[in-house]
Protein backbone atom coordinates (compact mmCIF):
# COMPACT_ATOMS: atom_id res chain seq x y z
CA UNK A 1 0.00 0.00 0.00
CA UNK A 2 1.56 3.54 -0.93
CA UNK A 3 1.92 6.55 1.14
CA UNK A 4 -0.80 8.44 0.61
CA UNK A 5 -3.52 5.29 1.33
CA UNK A 6 -1.84 4.78 4.68
CA UNK A 7 -2.26 8.28 5.86
CA UNK A 8 -5.53 8.63 4.04
CA UNK A 9 -6.90 5.77 5.80
CA UNK A 10 -5.37 6.76 9.21
CA UNK A 11 -7.22 9.86 8.46
CA UNK A 12 -10.34 8.21 7.55
CA UNK A 13 -10.06 6.29 11.46
CA UNK A 14 -9.21 9.28 12.96
CA UNK A 15 -12.27 10.80 11.86
CA UNK A 16 -14.18 7.58 13.14
CA UNK A 17 -12.79 8.10 16.58
CA UNK A 18 -13.61 11.77 17.01
CA UNK A 19 -17.23 10.56 15.85
CA UNK A 20 -17.50 8.34 18.38
CA UNK A 21 -16.12 10.86 21.04
CA UNK A 22 -18.22 13.19 19.81
CA UNK A 23 -21.49 10.52 20.47
CA UNK A 24 -20.38 9.48 23.88
CA UNK A 25 -19.48 12.69 24.86
CA UNK A 26 -22.22 14.14 24.11
CA UNK A 27 -24.27 10.84 25.76
CA UNK A 28 -22.14 11.69 29.20
CA UNK A 29 -22.30 15.17 29.30
CA UNK A 30 -25.98 16.41 27.94
CA UNK A 31 -27.48 13.05 28.89
CA UNK A 32 -28.57 12.92 24.84
CA UNK A 33 -29.69 9.68 23.42
CA UNK A 34 -27.69 8.32 20.64
CA UNK A 35 -29.32 9.67 17.95
CA UNK A 36 -29.67 13.34 19.53
CA UNK A 37 -25.69 12.66 20.30
CA UNK A 38 -24.84 11.80 16.44
CA UNK A 39 -26.95 14.73 15.63
CA UNK A 40 -25.38 16.75 17.07
CA UNK A 41 -21.74 15.28 16.64
CA UNK A 42 -22.38 15.44 12.71
CA UNK A 43 -23.34 19.08 12.69
CA UNK A 44 -20.55 20.33 15.02
CA UNK A 45 -17.54 17.93 13.43
CA UNK A 46 -18.98 19.19 9.36
CA UNK A 47 -19.29 22.55 11.14
CA UNK A 48 -23.16 22.66 8.79
CA UNK A 49 -24.45 24.74 11.77
CA UNK A 50 -27.82 23.59 11.77
CA UNK A 51 -29.59 24.23 15.26
CA UNK A 52 -29.18 22.82 18.89
CA UNK A 53 -31.27 20.56 20.08
CA UNK A 54 -31.50 22.23 23.27
CA UNK A 55 -29.60 24.64 25.18
CA UNK A 56 -25.88 23.34 26.39
CA UNK A 57 -24.51 23.55 29.41
CA UNK A 58 -21.46 24.57 30.02
CA UNK A 59 -19.40 21.62 30.42
CA UNK A 60 -21.32 20.86 26.89
CA UNK A 61 -20.09 24.24 25.36
CA UNK A 62 -16.26 23.01 26.49
CA UNK A 63 -16.73 19.81 24.71
CA UNK A 64 -18.51 21.22 21.52
CA UNK A 65 -15.40 23.72 21.47
CA UNK A 66 -13.00 20.59 21.68
CA UNK A 67 -14.32 18.84 19.23
CA UNK A 68 -14.48 21.60 16.51
CA UNK A 69 -11.01 22.33 17.00
CA UNK A 70 -10.41 18.71 17.07
CA UNK A 71 -12.34 18.72 13.46
CA UNK A 72 -10.72 21.29 12.41
CA UNK A 73 -7.27 19.52 13.17
CA UNK A 74 -8.11 16.33 11.52
CA UNK A 75 -9.36 18.48 8.13
CA UNK A 76 -6.07 20.70 7.84
CA UNK A 77 -4.30 16.91 8.37
CA UNK A 78 -5.95 15.60 5.67
CA UNK A 79 -5.12 18.98 3.57
CA UNK A 80 -2.34 18.98 4.07
CA UNK A 81 -1.70 15.22 2.82
CA UNK A 82 -3.20 15.89 -0.48
CA UNK A 83 -1.70 19.43 -1.03
CA UNK A 84 1.83 17.61 -0.24
CA UNK A 85 0.60 14.39 -3.07
CA UNK A 86 -0.39 17.22 -5.34
CA UNK A 87 2.79 19.42 -5.58
CA UNK A 88 5.22 15.88 -5.29
CA UNK A 89 2.78 14.79 -8.42
CA UNK A 90 2.47 11.40 -6.21
CA UNK A 91 -1.47 12.19 -6.77
CA UNK A 92 -2.53 12.39 -10.09
CA UNK A 93 0.42 9.52 -10.99
CA UNK A 94 -1.78 7.14 -8.97
CA UNK A 95 -4.87 8.53 -10.89
CA UNK A 96 -2.88 7.54 -14.23
CA UNK A 97 -1.48 4.11 -12.88
CA UNK A 98 -4.95 3.23 -11.90
CA UNK A 99 -6.67 4.40 -15.39
CA UNK A 100 -3.79 2.22 -17.11
CA UNK A 101 -4.25 -0.68 -14.99
CA UNK A 102 -7.74 -0.80 -16.06
CA UNK A 103 -6.96 -0.31 -19.30
CA UNK A 104 -4.54 -3.65 -18.99
CA UNK A 105 -7.58 -5.33 -17.00
CA UNK A 106 -9.91 -5.09 -20.19
CA UNK A 107 -6.99 -6.71 -22.85
CA UNK A 108 -7.35 -9.66 -24.25
CA UNK A 109 -5.00 -11.56 -26.65
CA UNK A 110 -2.06 -8.97 -26.14
CA UNK A 111 1.67 -9.32 -25.48
CA UNK A 112 3.81 -9.06 -22.20
CA UNK A 113 7.35 -7.73 -22.59
CA UNK A 114 9.33 -8.24 -19.24
CA UNK A 115 11.97 -6.06 -19.79
CA UNK A 116 12.52 -2.83 -21.24
CA UNK A 117 16.18 -2.91 -22.45
CA UNK A 118 17.56 -3.42 -26.23
CA UNK A 119 16.08 -6.42 -26.62
CA UNK A 120 12.63 -5.27 -25.32
CA UNK A 121 12.61 -2.07 -27.21
CA UNK A 122 13.45 -4.02 -30.52
CA UNK A 123 10.38 -6.81 -30.12
CA UNK A 124 8.13 -3.63 -29.34
CA UNK A 125 9.04 -1.92 -32.20
CA UNK A 126 8.50 -4.94 -34.44
CA UNK A 127 5.09 -5.64 -32.77
CA UNK A 128 3.76 -2.18 -33.40
CA UNK A 129 4.46 -2.67 -36.95
CA UNK A 130 1.65 -5.02 -36.70
CA UNK A 131 -0.51 -3.29 -34.60
CA UNK A 132 -0.13 -5.55 -31.80
CA UNK A 133 -0.73 -4.43 -28.32
CA UNK A 134 1.92 -4.82 -25.74
CA UNK A 135 1.93 -4.16 -22.13
CA UNK A 136 5.78 -3.59 -20.78
CA UNK A 137 6.89 -4.43 -16.80
CA UNK A 138 9.41 -2.71 -15.88
CA UNK A 139 11.31 -1.13 -12.97
CA UNK A 140 13.42 2.25 -12.51
CA UNK A 141 12.14 6.20 -12.59
CA UNK A 142 14.06 6.90 -15.80
CA UNK A 143 12.71 3.42 -17.88
CA UNK A 144 8.80 4.76 -16.08
CA UNK A 145 9.47 8.25 -17.62
CA UNK A 146 10.99 6.85 -20.73
CA UNK A 147 7.37 4.19 -21.17
CA UNK A 148 5.67 7.36 -20.46
CA UNK A 149 6.99 9.19 -22.76
CA UNK A 150 6.34 7.14 -25.43
CA UNK A 151 2.60 6.28 -24.83
CA UNK A 152 3.70 2.61 -23.86
CA UNK A 153 1.24 0.67 -21.30
CA UNK A 154 3.61 -0.72 -18.73
CA UNK A 155 3.55 -2.32 -15.04
CA UNK A 156 5.79 -0.89 -12.75
CA UNK A 157 7.25 -3.57 -10.91
CA UNK A 158 9.28 -6.53 -10.74
CA UNK A 159 8.48 -9.15 -13.38
CA UNK A 160 9.56 -11.97 -11.17
CA UNK A 161 7.10 -10.99 -8.41
CA UNK A 162 4.28 -13.20 -9.06
CA UNK A 163 1.47 -10.30 -8.23
CA UNK A 164 3.26 -7.57 -10.87
CA UNK A 165 3.44 -10.65 -13.54
CA UNK A 166 -0.56 -11.34 -13.10
CA UNK A 167 -1.05 -7.77 -13.45
CA UNK A 168 0.16 -6.91 -16.97
CA UNK A 169 -3.05 -9.40 -17.30
CA UNK A 170 -0.58 -12.83 -18.10
CA UNK A 171 -3.80 -14.71 -18.02
CA UNK A 172 -5.62 -13.43 -20.88
CA UNK A 173 -2.52 -12.50 -22.69
CA UNK A 174 -1.18 -14.35 -26.14
CA UNK A 175 2.14 -13.87 -25.98
CA UNK A 176 4.79 -13.15 -23.46
CA UNK A 177 8.65 -11.72 -24.48
CA UNK A 178 11.03 -12.16 -21.72
CA UNK A 179 13.93 -10.14 -22.25
CA UNK A 180 15.50 -9.69 -19.06
CA UNK A 181 19.56 -9.84 -18.31
CA UNK A 182 19.39 -12.30 -15.95
CA UNK A 183 18.82 -15.77 -17.53
CA UNK A 184 17.51 -16.90 -14.06
CA UNK A 185 14.94 -14.46 -13.60
CA UNK A 186 14.07 -15.02 -17.54
CA UNK A 187 13.65 -18.65 -16.62
CA UNK A 188 11.69 -18.12 -13.42
CA UNK A 189 8.99 -15.90 -14.92
CA UNK A 190 8.45 -18.07 -17.51
CA UNK A 191 8.15 -21.22 -15.28
CA UNK A 192 5.33 -18.72 -13.41
CA UNK A 193 3.82 -17.48 -16.77
CA UNK A 194 3.40 -20.98 -18.14
CA UNK A 195 1.65 -22.08 -14.43
CA UNK A 196 -0.52 -18.92 -15.18
CA UNK A 197 -1.66 -19.48 -18.61
CA UNK A 198 -0.91 -22.53 -20.34
CA UNK A 199 -1.68 -21.83 -24.01
CA UNK A 200 0.61 -18.81 -23.78
CA UNK A 201 3.33 -18.31 -26.56
CA UNK A 202 6.45 -18.05 -24.82
CA UNK A 203 9.83 -16.15 -26.28
CA UNK A 204 12.63 -15.84 -23.63
CA UNK A 205 16.78 -14.65 -24.03
CA UNK A 206 18.80 -17.14 -22.84
CA UNK A 207 22.80 -16.08 -22.27
CA UNK A 208 24.16 -19.43 -21.13
CA UNK A 209 23.90 -22.70 -22.98
CA UNK A 210 22.57 -24.39 -19.56
CA UNK A 211 19.83 -21.71 -19.80
CA UNK A 212 18.70 -22.71 -23.24
CA UNK A 213 18.68 -26.06 -22.02
CA UNK A 214 16.58 -25.37 -18.84
CA UNK A 215 14.14 -23.14 -20.86
CA UNK A 216 13.40 -25.96 -23.64
CA UNK A 217 12.88 -28.57 -21.02
CA UNK A 218 10.04 -26.17 -19.94
CA UNK A 219 8.71 -27.01 -23.01
CA UNK A 220 7.98 -23.07 -23.65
Amino acid sequence: MNDIKKRLLIAFFLLISVVVIGVVGYMLISGDTFVDALYMTVITVSTVGFGLIHQLSTEGKLFTIFLILLSVSLYGYVLKILSENIALGTFFKELKLKKMQKQIDSLNQHTVVCGFGRNGQQAISKLNRYNQTCVVIEKGTDVVKQLEHDAIIFVDGDATDDDVLASSGIENAQNLIVALPSDADNLFIVLSARQMNKNLRIISRASEESSKKKLKHSKI
